[in-house]
């Protein structure tokens, strides 16, 4: 029988040859391209092999013909892809203590571009998440980026409206042109820019390292004395967000045009839950007067989990921006539990939006609530961030709570000192944002 001779690369035809190659990254092609003329001219072919890398990595989110109207090189619009794809998720503002836009921002694909919208939770008394567009990201037909920002998050951004450059160029009192720029690849600086389109990537800063992801809380206690600082020092500065917004108003009045003050996020990194870590991430809750708020647990490096409210605004009173809760320890109580674990979690209550109540607002548990499936020892922030009032309290129960993880997924906490569980829900799912309302009546 004839030995069958192994097939070599070169000797497949050029649409396999080029099928094979859109799976390499761009770095694995230069190097690949080295090796002789010819596939130094197959690596460069636009069209077919660039088409191909975009259109498999990104074409399930975007449509990669429309791109810069569609005449910008393949081979250029890769490199804007993979910038912008770090920006898809979850950031959290930070900086200015004082000013009132939500602390959350969402970053996701459109048709041709890329949009950041500013989220917070719904002032109705239920599930609803607010989602006001207030970035749109895309590139000139010339290849250039294009940034601009709806300072009042009230243009619709979208085909209809944003089309090319020169529409753009329409809407100037509209919008504001901005340069958007990465210091770290958690670190992203949103600036106002009149005479340049950007969107750069620095090298990292010694400054700004890897551990401003929102991976890691850090301690609690050093957090808190941090926006302490931060809450005072903001108050007292003449660039809070009354003199800005006083100074914004006289320059309407005098027809300047608006300054648009720098703004900094720091991307959350783990927003969803894993099966390592089925706690982590962005959920949302009613709280006791029952209004929704966004909760972010994450875990850290020596094993403890945090829990911090971070949907309202940076104003509200330094309490507000406490750890929820915090342990030191993930291991998990496995059901069934004691009778006195059992006492502890049927006598409570679990709040529920008053939307889905009658005007008593009785705060019944719902007959098709999930069993619970584990359970996890917790304490306030008191414990943390006020050692003496802890060491001081009669009562032990003051800071002493439970996590409830429940079969779905989800979970709820509470703790001892009350008589109610906040019952926790996904914000996104699967990269979507969950529950969102109508913008207009907002």
């Amino acid at each position: 029988m004839e030995a069958i001779s192994p097939s070599s690369f070169s000797d497949f035809p050029d649409d396999v040859q080029l099928c094979i190659l859109s799976f390499l990254h761009p770095s694995e092609l230069a190097a690949f391209a080295t090796t002789s003329k010819r596939y130094f001219t197959l690596c460069q072919d636009d069209q077919r092999l660039w088409f191909s890398m975009c259109d498999r990595r990104w074409g399930s989110q975007t449509q990669i013909t429309k791109w810069g109207s569609g005449k910008i090189s393949y081979k250029h619009l890769y490199r804007f892809l993979e910038e912008y794809e770090n920006l898809i998720g979850f950031w959290r503002r930070c900086g200015d203590a004082t000013t009132s836009y939500p602390l959350l921002v969402f970053f996701e694909w459109g048709p041709f571009y890329v949009t950041g919208s500013r989220i917070s939770p719904s002032k109705d008394r239920g599930y609803g998440v607010i989602k006001k567009p207030f970035l749109w990201m895309s590139v000139t037909s010339d290849g250039e980026p294009l940034n601009y920002l709806d300072f009042n998050g009230k243009f619709p951004m979208t085909p209809g409206n944003i089309v090319n450059s020169e529409e753009l160029g329409l809407m100037e009192n509209e919008l504001i042109q901005v340069s958007v720029s990465f210091t770290d690849k958690c670190h992203l600086v949103v600036e106002e820019n009149s005479t340049l389109w950007g969107f750069n990537r620095f090298s990292s800063s010694e400054n700004v390292k890897g551990e401003v992801c929102e991976d890691v809380f850090g301690s609690p206690p050093d957090r808190l004395v941090h926006e302490i600082y931060q809450y005072f020092a903001n108050r007292t500065s003449p660039s809070g967000n009354g003199g800005s917004r006083r100074q914004r108003r006289r320059e309407k009045k005098q027809g300047k045009a608006r300054k648009w003050e720098p703004e900094h996020f720091v991307k959350i990194v783990n927003f969803s839950p894993k099966p390592s870590r089925p706690l982590q991430g962005l959920w949302k809750g009613i709280c006791e007067d029952l209004s929704l708020d966004f909760y972010l647990v994450t875990y850290d490096d020596i094993g403890g989990i945090a829990c911090r409210k971070v949907g309202g605004e940076t104003s509200r009173p330094l309490t507000h921006h406490a750890p929820v809760f915090w342990t030191s320890s993930t291991t998990f109580i496995e059901s069934p539990f004691s009778p006195k674990e059992d006492h502890i979690y049927n006598c409570r209550l679990h709040l529920r939006p008053a939307v889905e109540k009658d005007q008593s607002h009785d705060y019944s548990r719902s007959s098709d609530d999930k069993a619970v499936s584990r359970m996890l020892y917790i304490n306030s922030s008191y414990d943390l961030v006020i050692p003496d009032l802890a060491a001081n309290s009669i009562n032990s129960q003051q800071v002493e709570g439970r996590i409830w993880e429940y079969e779905n997924g989800t979970f709820g906490f509470g703790f001892l000192r009350d008589s109610y569980i906040i019952d926790l829900k996904h914000v996104a799912k699967n990269g979507r944002l969950l529950d969102t309302v109508d913008t207009s009546n907002c």
